[in-house]
């Protein structure tokens, strides 16, 4: 609802609670700060009010929680301390005897209806100790119905009157006592009514907490009430609304048990004497939870609780990460609000993992699955992970899994298939129209490949995975791998980016080397390699920028790519960065070990692969060549004869052939016109630039300086000047140069 300047609502006469309700829910979605302050103060006198056969206050504490996050300084102290009183009545005083029905009025009422019992536990059991949210009956009471909004609003409240929120110093000086022996018996002595109200508040709160636990480890009688103490599925970010309404078959909780944590976890954090009781509270309930598939992601806030409190109770919490990070993603890759929640736990999480940290970044091919599965959401967030993520030991094997995302979407799909019986499965499901897909999964053959590619943790050695390219193809054809597939280039992107900050040439030389090599070698989803090849191709310039000695010490591998007709499939765009690369960095100015030997050898590797590329007669082997390949393969050969000038002659004739051939008619079935025009230009323009050598190496070779703004002002240095002077002594006086 957007503001309106116009609103103008009476409300000060309104009696109805829930009428008062939803006016302030209007006028708080107005953002006037005054106005918040007026309806803040309206609101609290009537939840101040201690009227038993009042109106329902249940409308009211929504409101007030609203207010508390809108305008933190509207409540004075003497409220705040009043509203801590009101919540410890709901939360700990609550009837635990059922609500009267309300009656029809019809022709069969009768005052003799039934006396309510007393509220039961999910297990059938008479409730012996107070009301919680995890109480049931058939009617509830008002008191009741508070207990539950109490609830509902208490992690929210606490973060707001608690001693300057979660991370205050006070807080943190005093967790120095976190393990005095007489901060605990102190909190044990204490007599809970000479508590102020807010240190009260905190008490029952953990008693609350502690009773939920407890009532979640009953064996419910009936599946409603089973499923009731399993609901975690709500979002739970610090200072949401916890809970919603209650049905009349039971007090709902759509996350009880995450919620209980959370608050547990902001008590400790307020008030260090509540730890040590609630570290066994919670090393009892995650070794119950880990074996209860149900609810795994109550596992997350249990994680986060041991993160922030377990170095400080000298507690060695390894066990909960290595589960956590472990079985979670293998198990439950496929449940699209544990991996949201899962992943964002990880970057919440990120300034509390400390020495810890070693175990998220080993299990990157375990949240890899997360990602392979539910691309679409998750490709943003894994943008903002990926630089925690990376370090020098795992990028090589972060970048082979990235590029073969799309394949461990398919081995996804066909391992959750492969726990389906063939009845289960749907007509279109393509495993069925494929057999040997599934039979793969069996077979010793590709097992140990499957098994890599499905693995955990890194393993520091990746595997050749073409075989499962081609056995898995029967599946690039479904949405989700084509999904995956549409998000791979903006990961490598995060990838290079963060790489980049901290690659040294060791590195980054693995890294190009690894760029060339699964150019070719990429699962076959529509569209998927183009894409690659797009980034790639930018990639391997931006790696031979940052260190441009890699040209000459890979030198023997660029040679091999060259001499092969792989770089030319697709658009050919890898090919075309690796030449012109070779041009641009084998040269003495950038590295003083490139020999006049190298220069050769590359100027033969390029000159017979610009040949054979050149054949008006493309085949399945060798593709038809782009005209953007042959142009930069014509430069790097000028480019290399410059600084060998004995191969002047030799490019010069070459170039001469080249002009010829893009005239000539046979071109054309072939290339454009457009494009044997600009085959013919670059031609003519080397062939004039090569007349004068001096002048071609000043061009094609620069200096560093050729970075500097003074290189393309001063009118004595400029390149610009240098071209024109070259053309007009070309045009000018062409009879008197050589050539």
């Amino acid at each position: 609802m957007s503001p309106s300047d116009s609103l103008s609502l009476s409300w000060e006469h309104v009696q109805n609670t829930r009428q008062l309700g939803l006016l302030a829910s209007v006028l708080l979605a107005q953002g006037d700060q005054k106005l918040v302050r007026s309806v803040g103060q309206r609101v609290l006198k009537v939840l101040e009010s201690r009227q038993p056969e009042g109106p329902s206050l249940r409308h009211l504490l929504p409101v007030m929680s609203k207010v508390a996050s809108l305008a933190p300084d509207t409540l004075h102290e003497d409220q705040t301390s009043a509203l801590n009183k009101r919540l410890v009545d709901w939360l700990r005083y609550a009837s635990v005897q059922q609500g009267v029905a309300h009656s029809s009025g019809g022709f069969f009422s009768t005052p003799r209806a039934r006396q309510p019992g007393p509220v039961t536990e999910v297990d059938g059991a008479v409730a012996t100790d107070f009301f919680t949210v995890l109480s049931t009956g058939q009617h509830f009471t008002e008191d009741q119905w508070l207990n539950v909004q109490a609830f509902s609003m208490l992690r929210a409240w606490l973060l707001h009157s608690g001693p300057g929120g979660p991370r205050t110093p006070a807080a943190d000086d005093r967790s120095e006592l976190e393990g005095s022996t007489l901060s605990v018996l102190s909190a044990a002595s204490t007599a809970s009514h000479l508590l102020p109200p807010q240190e009260r508040l905190r008490e029952k709160a953990f008693e609350y907490c502690q009773r939920l636990i407890e009532q979640s480890n009953r064996r419910a009688l009936r599946k409603a009430d089973s499923d009731l103490q399993k609901a975690v599925s709500a979002p739970w970010q610090a200072g949401g609304q916890a809970l919603a309404a209650p049905s009349e078959c039971g007090m709902v909780s759509p996350q009880c048990l995450v919620e209980a944590v959370l608050v547990l976890d902001v008590l400790c954090r307020q008030d260090p004497s509540f730890l040590y009781r609630t570290l066994s509270c919670l090393r009892a309930l995650h070794a119950r939870l880990c074996g209860d598939p149900a609810c795994v992601r109550a596992l997350l806030p249990i994680a986060r609780f041991f993160l922030t409190h377990g170095e400080a109770a000298a507690v060695g919490a390894e066990a909960v990460y290595q589960h956590l990070f472990t079985r979670l993603p293998s198990d439950h890759f496929h449940s699209p609000m544990l991996a949201f929640e899962f992943i964002q736990f990880c970057r919440d999480s990120l300034p509390l993992f400390g020495r810890n940290l070693g175990i998220l970044r080993m299990s990157f091919p375990n949240l890899f699955k997360f990602l392979a599965w539910n691309s679409p959401p998750l490709t943003s967030e894994f943008v903002a992970l990926l630089p925690v993520l990376l370090d020098a030991g795992t990028a090589v094997e972060t970048l082979h899994l990235l590029l073969d995302l799309p394949c461990l979407t398919a081995a996804l799909d066909l391992h959750l298939r492969s726990s389906q019986a063939a009845s289960e499965r749907p007509l279109w499901d393509v495993s069925l129209r494929t057999p040997g897909c599934l039979e793969a999964l069996r077979d010793p053959q590709f097992q140990g490949l499957f098994q890599h590619l499905l693995r955990a943790k890194a393993s520091g050695t990746p595997e050749r995975l073409a075989p499962l390219h081609q056995l898995l193809q029967p599946l690039a054809s479904c949405a989700r791998v084509a999904q995956c597939a549409e998000a791979v280039p903006t990961l490598l992107q995060a990838f290079f980016s963060a790489v980049t900050q901290f690659a040294d040439g060791a590195l980054a030389s693995q890294l190009a080397l690894l760029l060339l090599e699964r150019s070719d070698s990429l699962y076959q989803v529509p569209g998927y390699e183009a894409r690659v090849h797009r980034v790639l191709s930018a990639q391997f310039l931006a790696l031979c920028k940052l260190h441009p000695s890699l040209v000459v010490e890979r030198a023997k591998e660029l040679l091999e790519f060259v001499g092969s007709a792989g770089g030319l499939r697709g658009s050919g765009r890898v090919l075309t960065s690796v030449v012109w690369a070779i041009g641009e960095y084998l040269s003495v100015s950038w590295d003083r070990r490139c020999t006049v030997e190298q220069i050769n050898k590359f100027f033969e590797a390029l000159e017979a692969l610009l040949f054979e590329v050149t054949q008006l007669r493309p085949s399945v082997t060798l593709p038809k060549c782009p005209p953007q390949v042959i142009t930069a393969l014509m430069t790097t050969l000028t480019k290399l004869a410059s600084r060998s000038q004995d191969l002047i002659p030799r490019v010069s004739l070459f170039l001469s052939k080249m002009r010829t051939l893009a005239q000539s008619t046979a071109a054309s079935s072939v290339h454009s016109e457009e494009d044997a025009g600009a085959i013919c230009t670059r031609a003519t323009e080397l062939l004039n630039l090569l007349k004068m050598p001096s002048v071609a190496q000043f061009v094609l070779t620069p200096s560093g300086e050729v970075s500097e703004p003074r290189y393309h002002r001063d009118t004595n240095t400029a390149l610009p000047l240098a071209l024109r002077t070259v053309s007009r002594l070309v045009e000018r006086e062409a009879g008197l140069l050589p050539g």
